[in-house]
């Protein structure tokens, strides 16, 4: 019995996750389309309006970070891929708002991409332990 409300747990935490996950992406590509636009020269606005969706993207990753904790204690010994920081932040913040160059703006654009590309990924691994645990209810 324990093992089934164990999957349940699982399956919910999961679930969580694929969510949050989707708005992580979702704010991500906002931020990566900003990017893009910045790169064309769009200014301070620009980048005011791309670093808050990162910043969307950075609490929803938090989020993402604890549903991980969670569900590996809930699954106990099973491996599940580790924490997931952002690695668009500090310096790059700071230089995308002061030198505000082509080179930065595609430096920053980069970042969000990698970024956003790491985040499908978790999202399509959740997927697979989804249907994983799925299969064992």
């Amino acid at each position: 019995m324990a093992n089934d409300v164990q999957i349940n747990q699982a399956l919910n935490l999961t679930n969580q996750l694929i969510s949050e996950l989707e708005i992580a992406e979702k704010h991500l590509s906002s931020a990566r389309n900003w990017g893009f636009f910045d790169v064309l020269g769009g200014g301070f606005i620009v980048d005011l309006i791309k670093h808050s969706k990162i910043n969307n993207a950075k609490v929803s990753m938090d989020r993402v970070n604890y549903l991980m904790q969670e569900l590996k204690r809930v699954l106990g010994g099973i491996s599940m891929p580790g924490d997931y920081t952002m690695n668009v932040g500090g310096f790059a913040t700071f230089a995308d708002f002061f030198f505000d160059s082509g080179i930065v703006d595609v430096y920053m654009t980069a970042k969000i991409m990698n970024s956003l590309s790491e985040v499908r990924n978790l999202k399509n691994r959740c997927f697979e332990l989804k249907n994983k645990l799925s299969s064992y209810r």
